[in-house]
């Protein structure tokens, strides 16, 4: 048994996704929502949709995954506890910690772990099914060996169509940092998607440098139900219902061994970002990135004849007035154009743009294909029998279900009611998606006004679709009590840097730029507590790889969920990175390890209030704003000049270091670093120091607690969010 999941940012959508035969939705409240553009539904909406969605078996799934700060537990608590009392059939969230208090408290409520948090391996599945998570949504860049392991151990839901981040799950703060508006928070205003220069020859040139293509497994999908995967995710709240309805189709039609022609042409019609890519979880494929598009470039139809001073594109597919088209010439975008009536063997673009022959044709938006999707309405079937006998009440039987008149009927002295009378009364479903079917009717020759004929028709339905659509939840009232912090301060200083030797201060966290070479020579001179550093990404057989190294340190500092379950098992104190986004007084008091760093979107009232003798905070230095998993150089290995440090440059001339290093498998991986360096508002908690591409850590250790020397060593330099919150 599998599922698949279609997205629903509005009612339209969650329709299209139920009438196009999706077994679940998962969709958006008005807050905690991380696709907050998305218009979402509020709590009448919410409650419809659920009921109608129940009706026809479909599973609605809500998602809460945004980061939750301190002062907004209470309002996030009582939007969960509505959604569950409104039949949400399980909670997406992204802070694995919160979760767990949940779940001791609600144990009831079915929750599900957001692919904001990260779960890329079995340690990351092991702990979250610990936590109590039914399900793990997985991180895009987890490899098909994971997703096999991961699903022997929990539910398991994996993207198979859609959009595709930059950045590693739950790990990015590019348009927060560079922009002010958190992707974490459900603001990403996706920076990502414009143009940037890298200096590397042969990218130089603007160009879409971090964009990828749209994920279409397709087939594959096969593979990855074999793998054990349970749920199929189709990426696309902020997508039109069309694009649902074509999607959903698709990959029901793959699944069910239905091949349907045009299926895969609806879906590029519909949205198509790229050339489509298989996605990384069978290794980054050459259509990965879409550098030289962006947006939906739909299918490729013809190309352009210029004709009289007319732009003619000759094809045997009919168009028509509504149709949009975007023309592409040497695979960049030259312009876009709409139906301009039709010519013998084509049709004529209407542009304002000057275009040349040989130019690419791409429909974008096909007005038949949108309505053709959009008039697909599933119906229930009601196999409806009936007994109108004088005396007694009439019973009306619905799929087995008896549903009963209000009084005894009278015999009729004229006029007396019909079988035909009754069917045509019944065939009429009102409101709601029925498709009747009758079986036996049985009319004594009795009276019944066709006013309280169609009164009992409408109770029979309304009572049948409440009995179809109830709500099982089990319902909470009681508000739970969330845990008070004692602030304390922490005056120890930890550095984070590529080599520890020199250094003075109380924890060094060694980032290794090569994994799979000797570690001691960075760490030789260093006094204080060592951790090694694990990003948030990492494959099982690359934790396999790393034991033998994580033995030679004090504790494991960890970007990524899984370095719970790592640290348990190799026994080693575990320093919780700020790529967890530990940001309230719930997941701080969840927390049982040596030390833990606040998220970096925190302001430093905020850091004071969660402040502990073992909590850290990023106070200066470098500040990752993205970890990408895939090649930006479009694994052109042959040519690569192998550099740790590059610089992608926006249009702004704004420079953002983007650093490369090597996992213990030789897979290059990359991490991009916001374009100003961070010296943050003080705050109460531990001093961490990022010194990833600072070149003089040392002296970054000295100055450490002086706003004004380390302003002028950096130069270019940010509070980040210590001043003010982000939105």
């Amino acid at each position: 048994m599998s599922e698949i999941l279609a997205p629903a940012g509005d009612k339209n959508s969650a329709l299209a996704a139920i009438n196009s035969g999706a077994d679940a939705i998962y969709l958006g409240l008005k807050n905690f929502s991380a696709r907050s553009s998305a218009e979402n539904f509020d709590e009448i909406a919410f409650n419809e949709i659920v009921k109608y969605a129940h009706a026809f078996n479909v599973k609605v799934y809500v998602a809460m995954n945004t980061l939750v700060k301190d002062s907004e537990l209470n309002g996030f608590l009582s939007d969960l506890l509505s959604a569950w009392n409104g039949g949400a059939d399980a909670i997406i969230i992204s802070d694995a910690l919160l979760g767990a208090f949940i779940k001791r408290n609600y144990p009831e409520i079915v929750l599900h772990l957001s692919t904001q948090a990260g779960v890329c391996n079995a340690y990351g599945a092991k702990f979250a099914k610990k936590l109590g998570f039914s399900r793990v949504i997985l991180s895009r860049e987890t490899s098909i060996n994971d997703i096999k392991e991961i699903a022997s151990i929990i539910e398991t839901e994996v993207f198979v169509q859609g959009a595709l981040c930059t950045c590693f799950s739950g790990q990015c703060y590019l348009s927060s940092f560079a922009g002010g508006n958190s992707g974490n928070r459900g603001k990403c205003k996706q920076p990502c998607r414009k143009r940037y220069s890298i200096d590397r020859d042969g990218f130089q040139e603007n160009a879409y440098r971090l964009s990828p293509s749209d994920l279409c497994v397709g087939e594959d999908i096969k593979k990855l139900r074999d793998a054990g995967v349970f749920s199929f995710k189709i990426e696309g709240r902020m997508r039109r219902a069309e694009y649902v309805s074509a999607a959903v189709k698709y990959y029901r039609n793959i699944l069910d061994e239905r091949t349907e022609n045009g299926d895969l042409s609806d879906l590029k019609r519909t949205f198509k970002r790229g050339n489509y890519t298989k996605g990384l979880a069978f290794g980054q494929d050459k259509s990965f990135l879409s550098s030289a598009v962006q947006g939906h470039i739909g299918e490729f139809v013809g190309t352009v004849t210029v004709k009289n001073g007319k732009f003619l594109c000759y094809t045997p597919q009919k168009f028509t007035v509504g149709d949009g088209f975007k023309i592409l010439r040497e695979g960049k975008e030259a312009g876009g154009a709409a139906f301009g009536g039709n010519i013998k063997g084509g049709f004529i673009l209407s542009t304002n743009n000057r275009l040349k022959n040989g130019d690419k044709v791409f429909v974008t938006t096909d007005s038949s294909l949108n309505e053709r999707l959009l008039k697909t309405e599933k119906k229930l079937p009601l196999y409806i029998s009936a007994k109108f006998i004088a005396g007694e009440r009439a019973e009306i039987t619905v799929n087995g279900k008896h549903f009963y008149g209000e009084k005894p009927l009278n015999r009729a002295q004229n006029r007396p009611l019909t079988n035909e009378n009754i069917k045509n009364c019944f065939s009429k479903t009102d409101k709601y998606p029925y498709s009747v079917i009758f079986g036996e009717i049985f009319c004594d020759e009795i009276f019944m006004p066709t006013s309280e004929l169609n009164a009992l028709r409408r109770s029979v339905f309304e009572n049948y679709f409440s009995e179809i659509s109830k709500n099982n939840n089990k319902k909470y009232s009681d508000f739970c009590t969330f845990p008070l912090i004692k602030p304390e301060k922490n005056e120890n200083i930890a550095v984070i840097g590529n080599n520890l030797n020199g250094i003075s201060a109380e924890i060094g966290v060694l980032k290794l730029n090569d994994y799979s070479t000797p570690a001691e020579p960075l760490f030789k001179n260093f006094s204080g507590k060592k951790y090694i550093y694990l990003p948030p990404y990492m494959t099982g057989e690359e934790i396999s790889l790393l034991k033998d190294l994580i033995n030679k340190f004090d504790g494991i500092y960890c970007d990524g969920i899984y370095g719970f379950e790592l640290a348990e098992e190799q026994n080693k104190p575990l320093f919780v990175g700020t790529g967890l986004n530990i940001s309230n007084a719930v997941s701080v008091s969840e927390l049982n390890t040596e030390y833990f760093a606040l998220s970096k979107e925190l302001t430093a009232n905020e850091i004071n209030a969660l402040s502990t003798k073992n909590s850290f905070y990023l106070a200066a230095g470098s500040v990752k704003v993205m970890d990408i998993i895939y090649c930006p150089f479009e694994k052109k290995c042959k040519t690569c000049d192998k550099r740790e440090l590059y610089t992608l440059t926006d249009e702004n001339g704004r420079k953002f270091p983007l650093k490369r290093y090597k996992s213990s498998v030789g897979a290059c991986r990359f991490e991009l670093y916001n374009c100003a360096s961070l010296v943050a508002k003080q705050a109460n908690g531990g001093t961490l120091l990022d010194c990833s591409t600072q070149n003089d850590p040392q002296n970054i250790v000295k100055i450490c607690n002086d706003e004004e020397k380390l302003r002028e060593r950096f130069k270019n330099a940010t509070r980040g969010h210590s001043a003010q919150p982000i939105n």
